[in-house]
């Protein structure tokens, strides 16, 4: 509950009879607090940071701060936090897992993009009672999503037709050991394409940690956000998210850059 909202919240507890310091102990809000008189708020600010958390649903306060540097305004990261969070913008984080102690095969990040991408599989359900299958794909060092396609299933061959649809390949994926990749067909299609394939270790996904995360972005951010009634809606949304995420959002490994403008970056 923002400090407004606690405010106001007294002010009704008063006008029904309550005494201020009672109505301050219920809502928990300091009297310090209550009796503070910020300064005077930027309006145009205040809506353009209304205007970005709304948009961007996801994004907490350090991004939304990069977007308004991004588009000239002179603010300090601390002035957007007190915003923020006056406007009860914060949003709900969950809690981070313990890093494992095993070690990680993680090959080393790439020096140019299109060398290394991970690939996995996401899975959701439609209305129509449909399960679908999304295949996903990341560049390890752009941090661009090379793909994303909708399927209701994903068989080793469709898998390779749906690959040799796109107009550039890796030098090398990095994959789980899920029957589309490790079947006969697909191996000899990478051997042809002369594209290496490195598995990670069984039940240990964190030795895939770029598309893991990227996955869990594709969850919270779009997928746990609608309901789709069929394939074509769930394809449309991964369109849109797709262009979204490699055009418009910042990365902070990317140096809050979009994974578009690193890759022009590098040439």
């Amino acid at each position: 509950m923002s400090r407004s909202t606690k405010e106001r919240a007294v002010d009704l507890l008063v006008e029904e009879g309550l005494s201020l310091n009672r109505s301050l102990d219920v809502v928990l809000l300091p009297k310090s607090s209550y009796y503070y008189q910020p300064k005077a708020i930027d309006e145009e600010t205040m809506n353009e940071i209304r205007r970005l958390a709304f948009r961007w649903k996801r994004e907490g306060y350090r991004r939304i701060y990069r977007r308004l540097r991004r588009s000239g305004r002179t603010i300090n990261h601390k002035k957007v936090y007190r915003l923020y969070c006056l406007e009860g913008l914060k949003i709900r984080t969950k809690p981070k897992r313990k890093k494992r102690n095993a070690s990680s095969q993680q090959l080393p990040l790439p020096k140019n993009s299109n060398e290394v991408w991970s690939m996995d599989f996401v899975f959701e359900r439609t209305i129509d009672g449909r399960k679908q299958r999304i295949l996903t794909g990341i560049d390890h060092l752009t941090r661009e999503n090379t793909i994303l396609q909708a399927e209701f299933t994903f068989s080793s061959e469709k898998l390779i037709r749906y690959l040799n649809t796109l107009e550039r390949l890796p030098r090398a994926f990095v994959l789980d050991n899920g029957t589309e990749f490790t079947s006969k067909d697909f191996q000899k299609w990478a051997e042809d394409k002369g594209i290496e394939i490195h598995f990670i270790e069984k039940g240990k996904p964190t030795q895939n940690a770029f598309i893991e995360s990227f996955n869990g972005k594709l969850r919270d951010e779009c997928l746990n956000l609608h309901y789709f009634k069929n394939q074509r809606e769930l394809t449309d949304a991964l369109r849109i998210f797709q262009k979204e995420y490699n055009d418009e959002r910042l990365h902070s490994s990317l140096n809050y850059l979009t994974p578009s403008e690193f890759k022009r970056s590098y040439g």
